[in-house]
């Protein structure tokens, strides 16, 4: 009961902070954005796109709005970050969101404070209270991720909870290479039913004291300064993302002791102005007593449902279609997935589907799978394949996609291995 307490007075004080934010700018007649010229329009258009509603002081972060999965059904709620009309040298960056199916908050307080603006080094701090998908990685240098339409999330089941304070250094080494440290501690609790066995003692909550640190290099960016006298980077390919990840035992209570590297490449060829090929290779590797919420699966993205129009939903960017949730997952992995964009057909001026062929390719293995206990799972040491294409833009950013499965984990039944999806693709 005092924990209820405890958490429903964090509950409100973390509204408070947003109905403060939003009246401060409600009651400033200057607040309502004003599009007067070109110039403007533009960088509107822009920070829409990146996924931000500007106000005079304070951007919405249109990712906290409204979603769906398993888990939460609905999730909704505001979140955002003070612009340099707030502070150039600080900064407060939080969200509170409610999900409506397990009818729980979740929420982050954090910020930072900019202490050398040449190499554009920040500290930052936060607290969160929230949930992640388990298998799940991602790279501190990747900050935000905006999508107008996240079709993986409609169908995540697998999550876990967490709790963690952090306070991690970013500082840009050169132009062209740029990293993030993190310091992190975590009280973790799967909302599935989980155990991991190890030295005899079954977990099925557990805490971690992590320390990481990512590089990303892009060699090949270069600046452009354009006619306002700004500078816009021009993006070159390829780019490369490293991450080394290290779990101290007993360090804060912390309760397992392990490491991560992880990488990615990402390539870019462009035959002529519209026509090009994308490949990106992702790997990693977890040593040492990792449970399963912090190993990896392959952002497989296909229901388990008995007939292909039952299982018919949104294609992904680089999720494997046929793959189904929870079907492998890895202490050692490795994908390469390829995509062909050919040049768009001119059917009329507003019209141009454009055809994209996609092949697909993971492989994988664990070690001491006997730890990970109530969670059926395979691996994928024997190779996973599988192609396809997409015909995006048909309308309204909308496309269709077909993509079959084949190969080493080739399914008796033909029609579970083929998976037909909508895509969604647009651009402000």
């Amino acid at each position: 009961m005092q924990n209820s307490k405890r958490f429903n007075h964090n509950y409100w004080i973390v509204i408070l902070c947003f109905f403060s934010v939003t009246f401060a700018n409600a009651q400033d007649p200057d607040n309502n954005i004003k599009v007067n010229d070109t110039t403007k329009s533009g960088t509107l258009l822009k920070q829409l796109g990146d996924g931000f509603f500007p106000t005079k002081l304070w951007n919405f972060d249109l990712r906290y709005l409204i979603k769906f999965n398993q888990y939460e059904g609905f999730r909704t709620g505001l979140g955002g970050v003070t612009n340099d009309a707030f502070s150039e040298k600080y900064r407060i960056d939080s969200y509170l969101v409610y999900g409506f199916r397990d009818d729980k908050f979740k929420y982050k307080i954090g910020g930072g404070f900019r202490v050398n603006p040449n190499t554009k080094t920040w500290i930052n701090i936060s607290y969160v209270d929230d949930l992640k998908e388990t298998g799940s990685s991602d790279f501190l240098t990747d900050g935000r991720a905006f999508s107008f339409f996240e079709p993986r999330l409609l169908n995540i089941d697998l999550f876990h909870k967490h709790i963690t304070s952090s306070i991690s250094l970013e500082h840009e080494i050169t132009p062209k290479l740029y990293s993030k440290t993190e310091l992190a501690i975590s009280n973790i609790s799967p909302t599935y039913n989980y155990q991991y066995i190890l030295d005899n003692t079954s977990y099925n909550y557990f805490e971690t004291t992590t320390a990481k640190i990512a590089l990303q290099w892009d060699p090949f960016n270069s600046e452009e300064e354009l006619e306002n006298g700004t500078k816009s980077i021009i993006q070159g390919y390829p780019k490369f993302t490293l991450q080394y990840t290290k779990s101290f035992k007993d360090v804060f209570n912390a309760d397992f002791d392990f490491s991560k590297i992880d990488f990615r490449a990402i390539h870019k060829i462009k035959h002529n102005k519209e026509a090009y090929t994308i490949g990106t290779l992702s790997a990693g590797i977890a040593h040492g007593d990792a449970p399963l919420t912090h190993l990896y699966h392959a952002y497989p993205n296909n229901i388990t449902k008995e007939t292909i129009l039952q299982r018919f939903s949104v294609a992904g960017i680089n999720s494997f279609e046929t793959m189904y949730f929870n079907e492998f997952f890895s202490d050692r992995f490795s994908t390469l997935v390829v995509k062909h964009y050919v040049k768009p057909f001119q059917i009329s001026n507003r019209f141009n589907p454009q055809l994209v062929l996609v092949s697909r390719y993971a492989i994988g293995n664990m070690n001491t799978i006997s730890r990970h206990q109530n969670v059926n799972f395979e691996t994928l040491k024997h190779g996973y394949t599988e192609s396809g294409f997409e015909i995006n833009k048909l309308l309204f950013g909308f496309g269709l996609s077909a993509t079959y499965r084949y190969g080493a984990y080739h399914l008796s039944r033909e029609e579970d291995n083929i998976a037909l999806k909508f895509t969604f693709n647009i651009t402000l």
